[in-house]
């Protein structure tokens, strides 16, 4: 009991702290096997186990190659170790698949199975946006309502109330040791447009998008390339940012660059083959 206690505390502990790790669950167990129903581990994206027991070598392998697989998915699935002769019994070969069930092999001597299931813990999608604008104050509510975790640049004195983010900083400036957000969104519209730009562009992110029209992000390209930014990095930019709703208001705004951030980040995950327009 108290091997799970010290799993959930630092399950908890690494969530918090938004760490990738697989929680790693005995569920079954049959015949003679070293853990028991209810054993739980906390297997780090290095392999090691940082955190409780599920048995030795003979299951071991092959959790640690489902919980490789869980964290490069973020999908859940279920393990089952069995002896050899139970798999050619099912029709089953290791490393199938079927009915959702991931099949390996027992090589230890005690002949027993155990299915143990893999669950992914992965941090929130990291947001970032730039400006106080309203588009930018809706883009931090609807994310951190879909789950992100938000960060939210401006300058106080942009800002008529406390921000809803789950972090602010005052200005553009963004660390150079801070870990980068997947997602960026300059929003700024009007208000320190080139120094939200430049900071954007400069952080590493799958997106980058800019609130604003054709006209205006041609306008800042040519102004910043002219001071020195990359060009390059000025044409990762999606400007004017979001899907093509025919959105107005402020809210509308922020939906169509959430729904296109979302499609982004949800590509290929749902298995039915390529995005359809």
């Amino acid at each position: 009991m108290t091997v799970h206690v010290d799993v959930m505390d630092l399950a908890a502990r690494l969530k918090t702290a938004e760490q990738a790790f697989v929680l790693a669950t005995v569920v079954r167990t049959v015949s003679v096997t070293a853990a028991k129903a209810g054993a739980k581990a906390v297997i780090r994206p290095d392999g090691t186990i940082a955190a409780g027991w599920i048995g030795g070598g003979c299951a071991r392998g092959a959790v640690l190659r489902a919980a490789n697989a869980a964290l490069a998915d973020g999908q859940a699935r279920l393990v089952s170790v069995q002896p050899g002769d139970l798999l050619a019994d099912l029709g089953v070969r290791p490393g199938d698949s079927r009915d959702g069930v991931q099949f390996a092999r027992n090589m230890c001597p005690s002949k027993g199975s155990m299915d143990i299931f893999i669950e992914p813990v992965l941090p929130r999608p990291a947001l970032m946006v730039f400006g106080a604008s309203p588009v930018a104050l809706a883009l931090v509510s609807q994310a951190r309502a879909l789950g992100y975790h938000v960060t939210l640049a401006a300058p106080a004195a942009d800002l008529s109330e406390p921000a809803e983010a789950d972090r602010w900083i005052d200005g553009y400036a963004f660390e150079k040791d801070a870990k980068p957000p997947r997602f960026i969104v300059v929003s700024t519209q009007g208000r320190g447009d080139e120094a939200a730009l430049k900071a954007a562009v400069e952080t590493k992110a799958d997106y980058c998008g800019f609130v604003g029209s054709r006209r205006k992000m041609a306008a800042l390209r040519e102004k910043l390339t002219a001071d020195g930014v990359d060009a390059g990095l000025l044409d990762r930019v999606k400007g004017p940012a979001g899907l093509d709703l025919g959105a107005i208001t402020p809210d509308e705004i922020a939906l169509s660059v959430l729904a296109e951030i979302t499609r982004l980040r949800r590509r290929g995950q749902r298995g039915d083959g390529p995005d359809e327009e």
